[in-house]
């Protein structure tokens, strides 16, 4: 993804109790190698690169691989026969062969009784079909690999699922038990949705310590590197219901960073319940995922709801030591997509736990427009208040896991349902209301559950500047509670927050909206 415009929608910074207008679970963490040799001895390789002066890899991919279309690079297969590990392991390892789109190599290395030994390129690993059978009489010596996905048997006992990929710059992608990958998480994200546009930086090796008979788990090693920062990376990875991945990683600075963005999940919103333009589609929703989540430091839980704009947008969302947050599917009946191909009823949430203290910074969310569900659009990660300059190193530690429903310390109503449209009245052609923006936001669950209709449910809503008018929350027949307002005429964005209490404590998430008028 790439974003070279600037936008020039204001930009919105929340914190807990109050707004600043900018213009412009329950876990089981995997347990760590006991030797940490080969990883100490990547950060010092890291770190080592950072005071050099960046060397962008050298091209060595054969002219005919890098020359490939989509097409005839999807008729060349990694051989499962030929998978790595399948007979000695839980675990299988297969590749990615390099052209097309990936044209710049990986080194892939296996660690086996602290023996590192490079994984070699081998035509024989592949399967050429159709247009790409001609590739077979070409000399592909120097091809490597582009990437590789992990196997595990997740759903069933006699079968090895694919769980995991990596799989171009920093990018991976993890599955649990009965998802379809959706969204990607990425190492790092620098400079997303600037004026000078985004850098990415690229994992250039790996190290994978070949899995024991009984492994539960899997440990990788990997180098990034790129024009303004190196580091060295380490996951282990557990497969499962929720599939988690431990990620530890020492940063090195070879340049000034202007915006660092850590733990970055990369997602895709087309069109969803509240959007008010939509394609000529039988689908009734398209996308991966339908809105961030945030536990704050605070303790309060955030919800936004995605957006696929005409204009770039980005939010910011400022707080000090978050717990957690990440980019969620909450709709998963079929029926909301109809989608029998995509199956994005399936595509899974991601959450990211901090493993250590990340102090003050911001949760950073970049909308961006789409016009169709080809490209990722959506990006969250943290970005800190202290910025990593030219020379400085930075140690990260967090989880990252899917999900299919929420966090399980999120025990709070849940917004279900976001919807709007015109508030004029039908029939009056000189309603006062026409003007008018009417909001409902339905909740269910959690603390609601046990609520019956004559609660004094009261609602919170403040808006980040103008009035919000008709303000109420009412009980739902089919258990829950609807929250409404409505916003005056106006061509300014609305910022609004809102919750639900009762005896002044919350007993729902706090919804939060950007209504901008001239949008969508």
């Amino acid at each position: 993804m790439r974003c070279n415009q600037v936008g020039r929608k204001p930009v919105a910074k929340w914190r807990p109790g109050k707004w600043i207008v900018l213009i412009g679970c329950a876990l089981t963490l995997p347990a760590l190698a006991a030797d940490d040799a080969h990883f100490r001895q990547v950060i010092e390789r890291a770190k080592q690169l950072a005071q050099e002066t960046y060397q962008a890899p050298e091209e060595t991919l054969p002219e005919v691989l890098r020359e490939l279309d989509y097409d005839t690079y999807r008729q060349i297969r990694f051989d499962p026969e030929h998978a790595y590990w399948k007979d000695e392991s839980p675990f299988n390892l297969q590749l990615f062969h390099s052209g097309f789109l990936f044209q710049t190599p990986i080194a892939l290395n296996v660690i086996e009784n602290d023996t590192v030994t490079p994984l070699p390129f081998s035509a024989e690993d592949y399967t050429y079909d159709g247009n790409a059978a001609a590739l077979k009489e070409q000399d592909l010596a120097g091809s490597g690999h582009a990437g590789f996905r992990l196997h595990y048997p997740l759903n069933s006992d006699d079968y090895a699922d694919e769980f995991g990929v990596f799989l171009g710059a920093s990018y991976f992608r993890i599955v649990g038990r009965n998802q379809a990958y959706g969204l990607s998480t990425r190492g790092l994200a620098i400079d997303t949705a600037s004026p000078d546009g985004e850098e990415f930086p690229a994992f250039r090796e790996f190290w994978l310590y070949k899995p024991k008979a009984d492994a539960k788990q899997l440990e990788l090693l990997a180098l990034m590197d790129s024009p303004s920062v190196s580091g060295a990376y380490r996951f282990v990875i557990q497969p499962g219901e929720n599939t988690q991945v431990e990620v530890e990683a020492e940063l090195f600075a070879r340049q000034d960073i202007a915006k660092l963005g850590v733990a970055p999940l990369t997602s895709m919103f087309t069109y969803g319940e509240a959007s008010r333009e939509r394609p000529d589609d039988f689908r009734p929703q398209v996308h991966d995922s339908d809105g961030l989540l945030i536990h704050a430091g605070s303790g309060e839980w955030i919800w936004r709801p995605l957006s696929n704009p005409s204009h770039l947008h980005t939010s910011a969302f400022v707080d000090d030591s978050p717990q957690g947050f990440g980019l969620m599917q909450r709709e998963r009946d079929f029926n909301r997509y109809l989608d029998t191909e995509a199956q994005y009823h399936r595509r899974p949430s991601q959450w990211i736990v901090p493993l250590d203290d990340w102090g003050p910074g911001h949760v950073e969310l970049v909308e961006i427009p789409t016009p169709d569900e080809t490209h990722d659009n959506i990006v969250a990660y943290w970005v800190a208040d202290d910025t990593l300059d030219a020379g400085e190193s930075r140690r990260l530690h967090y989880l990252t896991h899917t999900l299919n429903t929420q966090p399980d310390a999120h025990n709070l109503g849940r917004a279900i349902r976001t919807r709007h449209g015109n508030a004029a009245v039908p029939g009056q052609a000189d309603s006062a209301s026409r003007g008018q923006r009417q909001f409902i936001v339905d909740f269910q669950g959690g603390a609601l559950e046990e609520l019956t209709a004559d609660q004094p449910v009261e609602l919170d809503i403040s808006a980040q500047h103008g009035e919000v008018l008709l303000p109420q929350v009412t009980a739902l027949p089919n258990n829950g509670w609807r929250a409404s307002f409505r916003l005056p005429a106006s061509d300014q964005p609305s910022d609004v927050r809102l919750r639900l209490t009762l005896n002044g404590e919350p007993v729902s998430e706090t919804w939060n909206y950007v209504w901008y008028p001239d949008d969508e």
